[in-house]
């Protein structure tokens, strides 16, 4: 399976999950089979707000899920209409971020976690 987690640097497996999708400065995929991992930049970080194209932003590679810190509407949408599966993740590392999804422990994300910089209270994104 491959996992992509939007980061703020790139550290390989001890990269820091990123707390909102969109303006990661790169990403990390992670085969779960070999634990092999690649840098993706984010290909589409300078868009305007609310007008994320993941599919760009992954620079068309094709996750079987995303694991993330936070996530707006579009991106949110996007991804699942891909049929690509996105999951809430905890603040830490790749590496613990992917032992807890493939126990079975993230949330699978239904609704965004953030609707708009300096937002709602409800957004848990650290932008």
């Amino acid at each position: 399976m491959r996992i992509c987690i939007p980061v703020a640097e790139y550290q390989g497996l001890e990269s820091q999950v990123y707390g909102h999708f969109g303006s990661a400065e790169s990403f990390v995929m992670v085969d779960t089979e070999t634990m092999a991992v690649a840098r993706l930049s984010n290909g589409d970080r300078e868009h305007v707000h609310g007008a994320c194209s993941p599919l760009a932003a992954l620079a068309g590679a094709r996750p079987d899920a995303v694991l993330v810190g936070g996530i707006g509407p579009g991106a949110l949408m996007g991804l699942r209409q891909a049929g690509i599966t996105v999951c809430l993740a905890p603040a830490g590392t790749v590496a613990s971020a992917v032992g807890l999804f493939q126990a079975g422990k993230l949330q699978q994300l239904e609704m965004p976690t953030c609707a708009g910089h300096g937002g709602p209270s409800g957004c848990h994104c650290s932008h």
